[in-house]
């Protein structure tokens, strides 16, 4: 198998993604807050998918000892230096999580509950624990769910497979333009949101992409049991992206 070949094999999952309905339906102020509190889940596990990634490709303990190839470990480091220590509309140095909180705080989104699950974190919850026991929407609850266990997993190459394809560039450009119209509209609200969006399209879209693909080919070589393990796992990721929209939508609905 190949990288075209998981393309090839996760195309329909994928296109359900783009296509979701939940775009087409963010008219408003409020609508963008309800997906910012969905999504700001995705932006912080996507932040631990890559440090889990980066501990199973490099040395990060001391003593330091020369770990994986060289060219694997140059991949992932690139990565997470761009996603750990991007940088703000100022030019100065942030997280592309700590960005996306400025957003939700210049849009009014109420981003309370992910601050909680981070307390948790730094008083030594487990994600079982937290995930069992705070009130999240259960859309997020199996999202996170899903992503912890594949770092949980330990296999670099079903971590890789699930940060390359399902991870990387699933904003489509759609949404991009309903928030840049809703800017028009209420200015002063969303310009770091877009900012962030654009960051997103630009690095992670483009650039990034393409070495998480370099990172899947390094991994997966020429094991087909590997490359078999990729494929699945990078259609479960976006099966859960899809079921994060649908709960998202749902909630539009209720509201």
């Amino acid at each position: 198998m190949s990288i075209k070949q998981v393309q090839e094999t996760i195309a329909s999952t994928r296109n359900q993604v783009v296509a979701h309905p939940l775009y087409a339906s963010l008219q408003t102020l409020d609508d963008v807050r309800t997906f910012m509190q969905y999504h700001v889940y995705a932006v912080w596990d996507f932040m631990s998918l890559l440090k889990g990634l980066q501990q199973q490709l490099t040395c990060v303990n001391v003593p330091w000892i020369p770990t994986g190839n060289a060219a694997t470990r140059y991949l992932i480091n690139e990565i997470v230096t761009g996603e750990e220590s991007d940088v703000d509309m100022d030019g100065n140095r942030c997280s592309h999580y700590e960005l996306y909180l400025r957003a939700m705080q210049q849009a009014g989104a109420d981003y309370s509950p992910i601050e909680a699950i981070i307390a948790d974190v730094e008083a030594g919850k487990s994600i079982a624990q937290i995930l069992e026991t705070s009130p999240l929407p259960e859309a997020v609850k199996g999202f996170l769910g899903f992503t912890f266990d594949v770092i949980a997993s330990g296999k670099p190459h079903i971590m890789a497979a699930v940060f390359t394809f399902g991870r990387e560039d699933l904003i489509p450009d759609m949404f991009l333009a309903l928030v840049k119209d809703l800017d028009q509209k209420i200015p002063g609200k969303l310009s770091t949101f877009i900012y962030y969006l654009e960051r997103h399209i630009e690095v992670d879209g483009d650039h990034h992409s393409q070495l998480a693909m370099q990172m899947v080919n390094e991994l997966c070589g020429n094991d087909a049991k590997k490359w078999e393990e990729a494929a699945e796992y990078a259609r479960l990721s976006l099966h859960w992206r899809h079921e994060l929209w649908s709960g998202i939508l749902d909630e539009k609905v209720i509201l």
